[in-house]
């Protein structure tokens, strides 16, 4: 077809792209003189009626949109040649080579650039879903992004093509859908017919991680339909938990808008805007005014320290029993003792539930005291620990950063017992791995305020890239 002319204005030049039923080529706009790109669809053998359905929708979609990373529509028309018959739609050539092409040449993309590719088609996404009605790409993967002008340390521009596949919601209203996409990239809604605009979060993150890892997320292992890219990258743990909670396989848990992924209320945005140095030094973040607790982190580690609670009534009530307890049952195991052997034993072994009762009574006086709590954190696990002197008491056991699902914040609130008092429960953060839940509010006497809580429930977030959820 090189040098036909189509719809009297368009000179052929070159074939970009072919599959079943479709043709993508490069054109000149004889009147303009421009370059421009025209998707022909042609009625062969492989025509069916759904193809003609996606193709008139894509033209009427990309006609009513007007971004500047996204490709302008500039006409539409039939084509009646001896050779070929279908239709045709016309759009801006934007002289930029793909991801998919980057990555075929061996280039490989830091995690700073990255983040910059998540950004700027995020922003497209934004753009896209917040139309009346929300418009889908559907078919978000990295032969469909185009980096333009690419420098340096920048990404240059970046562009969303191929509307081929596109959806709006008036579009699924009273009418049979088609599933479309690309396998790997696609969520599991997507299969099932149904889109909606986390789908297009879904592929994005997909595509994200194809950037990391160098591998098709097909390829990649999964377990419970999410893909495991985690070994295979070498991410900051904020970028690597935003990236899971972007190809989440359940809807519900799922990121559910783009504008939600890039706004600070769910720190998502705070994640995509860190400044990529790993080796920058330890960094103090503020905190509420009085407060003693201690919060250092960088790029690849976050630790809190919380310091002993000191002295106060309750825990000098607790020492004081503590004695009491503890020369009561010295005085009875003496007495035991005394008693002649072997009929010593079973009173013996009866008061050792009460010395270990003792012992947990100065255990916690002592810890009140001179104790401390530390919750650790880099990329590869999470500790919480009691440290009491040399003494470490885990509680729970480590678990690896990549297992932790939620960040759970309780504000105080009160509940009723058995016999409808009304009791007090004090604020609680929980981080749950799994089964296993960390816990930091009324373990120790040491947090002060819902204040300080809150300000830890904001750095755990941002340093993970997981959002808050208040019970």
């Amino acid at each position: 077809m090189i040098g036909e002319i189509l719809g009297e204005l368009y000179e052929v030049q070159q074939l970009l792209g072919k599959k079943a039923g479709r043709r993508t080529l490069l054109a000149r706009d004889l009147k303009t003189q421009k370059l421009v790109v025209i998707k022909l669809l042609s009625f062969n053998s492989d025509f069916e009626w759904d193809d003609l359905k996606l193709f008139e929708r894509e033209a009427q979609t990309l006609k009513s949109l007007s971004h500047p990373s996204i490709p302008e529509y500039l006409d539409y028309f039939e084509v009646n040649l001896p050779t070929i018959k279908g239709f045709a739609l016309v759009q801006s050539y934007i002289p930029a080579q793909t991801l998919e092409q980057y990555l075929q040449t061996g280039q490989t993309f830091t995690e700073a650039e990255i983040k910059q590719i998540a950004k700027a088609v995020l922003e497209i996404l934004i753009y896209l879903h917040g139309l009346h009605p929300p418009v889908i790409h559907r078919d978000l993967k990295p032969s469909n992004i185009l980096l333009g002008n690419r420098s340096g340390n920048s990404v240059g521009e970046v562009y969303l093509i191929d509307f081929g596949s596109v959806q709006t919601i008036l579009a699924t209203e009273g009418g049979t859908r088609t599933v479309v996409g690309t396998y790997g990239y696609m969520p599991q809604e997507q299969f099932g017919g149904r889109t909606v605009p986390a789908s297009d979060l879904y592929s994005l993150g997909a595509t994200l991680i194809y950037l990391v890892t160098g591998t098709h997320p097909a390829d990649l292992p999964q377990k419970d339909f999410r893909i495991q890219f985690e070994q295979v990258a070498n991410l900051s743990p904020s970028f690597t938990n935003w990236l899971k909670w972007m190809v989440e396989p359940s809807l519900e848990r799922r990121l559910s808008s783009a504008s939600v992924a890039m706004s600070t209320t769910g720190f998502a945005y705070a994640v995509l805007e860190k400044p990529e140095s790993r080796n920058s030094p330890v960094l103090v973040i503020g905190k509420p005014h009085g407060s003693k607790i201690q919060l250092t982190k960088n790029q690849d580690s976050l630790e809190i320290i919380i310091p002993p609670a000191g002295f106060d009534l309750s825990i000098a009530f607790t020492g004081l029993f503590a004695i009491a307890w503890n020369s009561f049952i010295l005085f009875w195991t003496i007495g035991v003792l005394s008693t002649p052997f072997p009929a010593n034993i079973p009173f013996a072994l009866f008061s050792l539930p009460f010395w270990g009762a003792g012992f947990f009574m100065v255990y916690t006086f002592f810890f009140h005291l001179f104790g401390r709590i530390c919750l650790r954190l880099n990329s590869q696990q999470i500790t919480l620990t009691g440290e009491l002197f040399a003494w470490k008491f885990y509680r729970p056991q480590k678990s690896p950063t990549k297992s932790i699902t939620k960040l759970v914040y309780i504000p105080k609130h009160f509940t009723q017992d058995s016999q409808g008092t009304r009791i007090a429960v004090p604020t609680q953060l929980d981080i749950w791995t799994g089964v296993k839940k960390y816990q930091l509010g009324n373990i120790t006497a040491a947090i002060k305020s819902e204040a300080e809580l809150e300000w830890l429930a904001y750095e755990l977030s941002d340093w993970l890239g997981i959002p808050i959820t208040r019970a």
